[in-house]
């Protein structure tokens, strides 16, 4: 036996065997690569593993698969490493990396591209943009692309082109029995239809097929920030640009702390803050056109709302949401976005933990998110109005519980208001009865039909696992 130093051990001849087909790298505890290996981005997961494969190719997934089933070890995958509650690494487990699979490849004449399972978002809109063409993807670039359209995919041109899944051709997936199957429309449909919102219960996605849509380069992004003291004006313009709007507007309304303090205008420096966020994928006449009222409104503490190249928006957030930071958010949908909403999230707001950047997201949803069928994916909400986050950063560890706890409190006053169905990638809590809660009964019990028949034993667990 190989002992891995932290509880575990794996089976020495197991092991060689798997040295000598696999083609990518493995890191053992005590390799000089294995702290960075089991790192993910959020700084308070900590976990060993006993062992991390990087997989060259499918043909690694499965031997890693196999393995995991041979030794009885549990499989955590990683593809950007975002997972909020850690599912992308584990205690004693094998972690399944996909770092070594990157890459996309578009077909500007068919409007497709092909995404590896280690894709980052970032890859994707840049290799997409190159052919003035887009897929609807998150906001922070070093996001795995596999575990945001698992889950579903939201963003900022969702309520023109939809959610990721909404632009999802086709999945290749490594299952649990070792087998490399595809899932479409065509192919495998019931797989496909779990994949797009309860993906990681089924496999290891190791590509995927998108459709792509045309975009201009250059859009219309930006903020206006006011005082909290005007959060209500604010929320009401909000509101009615969210109603008037055309698809291509795309609105988030927030409310917040001014950090760093260095980033904004010493009146509101530190202090709570309203704002409205924009992007509008119309022409740039458009743009002005729809966004006067907002800007006329004020004056504002600060306005950054310019033309600028969509490239360029999807990198906005990556230092803020860089690797190492503690994170903690819960999340929700609502049907409407009532005054004493507002007032009440303003007084959450204003006891965020001191030391922390604690706020609340309120993104629209709606239009093309809502004109596909509810039942057509496992992804549940679509008829919601709006998403709601309360997210809190930090980097001091005697910080956790209180920040965690303020994240709950502030939803739990959140939740009266709230429609059905749940983001499942911002679900850090776990347990069959939350599982349950994002899908709806009868979505659950359609998963857990399809879990047994692709995943008897549970072999991919670690996720809001639907149990056969």
């Amino acid at each position: 036996m190989v002992s891995e130093g932290n509880g575990a051990a794996l089976d020495a001849k197991a092991l060689r065997a798997l040295t000598d087909t696999f083609a990518g790298q493995i890191v053992l505890p005590g390799d000089p690569e294995y702290d960075s290996a089991r790192a993910v981005w959020n700084g308070m997961i900590d976990r060993r593993p006993a062992i991390v494969v990087r997989p060259s190719g499918a043909a690694d997934v499965i031997a890693a698969i196999g393995f995991a089933r041979e030794q009885n070890l549990t499989p955590a995958v990683r593809s950007g490493g975002h997972s909020i509650p850690g599912f992308s690494t584990c205690d004693d487990g094998i972690v399944v990396d996909l770092s070594r699979m990157r890459g996309v490849r578009v077909d500007p004449e068919r409007r497709t591209a092909q995404a590896n399972g280690g894709a980052l978002l970032g890859e994707l809109d840049r290799e997409a943009q190159a052919f003035g063409l887009v897929c609807p993807v998150g906001v922070v670039s070093h996001t795995g692309a596999a575990g945001l359209t698992l889950g579903g995919g939201m963003g900022r041109l969702q309520r023109k082109l939809g959610l990721t899944i909404d632009s999802l051709l086709s999945v290749d997936v490594t299952t649990a029995d070792g087998r490399l199957v595809r899932a479409s429309e065509e192919e495998n449909h019931d797989l496909f239809w779990g994949l797009r919102g309860a993906g990681a219960n089924f496999g290891i996605a190791t590509s995927f097929e998108f459709r792509l849509h045309p975009l201009s380069p250059v859009i219309t992004h930006g903020t206006v920030l006011h005082h909290v003291d005007r959060a209500a004006e604010l929320a009401a313009l909000f509101r009615e640009a969210v109603e008037t709007g055309p698809d291509e507007l795309w609105l988030g309304f927030g409310l917040g702390l001014a950090l760093p303090v260095e980033s904004f205008p010493p009146e509101i420096a530190g202090q709570p803050v309203a704002l409205v966020s924009v992007l509008h994928s119309g022409s740039i006449e458009d743009a002005e056109r729809d966004l006067a009222r907002l800007r006329a409104f004020g004056p504002p503490a600060v306005d950054s709302i310019e033309a600028k190249p969509y490239v360029e928006t999807q990198h906005i957030s990556d230092e803020a949401m860089r690797w190492g930071h503690r994170f903690y958010m819960k999340s929700a949908f609502l049907a409407a976005l009532p005054d004493d909403l507002v007032e009440l999230i303003g007084e959450h707001v204003s006891k965020a933990p001191e030391g922390a950047d604690g706020g609340v997201s309120i993104w629209t949803c709606g239009r093309a998110i809502a004109g596909v069928p509810e039942e057509a994916t496992a992804f549940a909400g679509r008829d919601a109005a709006f998403w709601v986050a309360a997210e809190i950063l930090w980097d001091d560890a005697t910080l956790d519980g209180r920040c965690r706890e303020w994240a709950k409190e502030t939803m739990a006053d959140v939740l009266p208001f709230a429609s059905a169905g749940r983001y499942v990638n911002d679900v850090a809590e776990a347990g069959e009865d939350v599982a349950r809660g994002v899908y709806g009964d009868a979505k659950y019990r359609r998963l857990v039909e399809l879990k047994r028949a692709w995943d008897p034993d549970n072999l991919f667990r670690l996720n809001q696992n639907v149990q056969p």
